[in-house]
């Protein structure tokens, strides 16, 4: 079992920027990807971003691609992310998860961290 817990988050004004982490503890040899999800208020939970565990590769979705960073740090157990010039409809709950494989759905996760952003 992988125990994930967030922080960084925070309440920024438009055009800012936060660095969340994600402090994974337990089994962390089994971690394949780890991802960033959020959810907006009467939204469904979406997918952010998400890093190879050991490779670095990484993926986002369309709308953050430029102005969010993923980045890990094995050595600390950490996965970050950076997000830059922040809008609005970037507020939501932030969640990490991790996957055991490519194919693997994402089975941990922690408790989330808010983010809120004004105009």
């Amino acid at each position: 079992q992988v125990q994930l817990e967030e922080s960084g988050g925070g309440s920024v004004q438009a055009m800012g920027s936060l660095r969340l982490s994600c402090a994974a503890s337990g089994r962390t040899f089994t971690i394949y990807r780890m991802g960033w999800f959020r959810q907006a208020p009467g939204k469904e939970r979406s997918f952010v971003a998400s890093i190879i565990w050991s490779g670095g590769s990484t993926i986002y979705t369309e709308s953050v691609k430029g102005r969010f960073t993923i980045s890990r740090d094995n050595a600390k157990n950490t996965v970050y992310l950076q997000m830059n010039s922040l809008k609005p409809e970037d507020t939501a709950i932030y969640f990490c998860a991790a996957k055991r494989s490519q194919v693997d759905e994402y089975d941990s996760w922690g408790k989330g961290t808010q983010v809120t952003v004004s105009s």
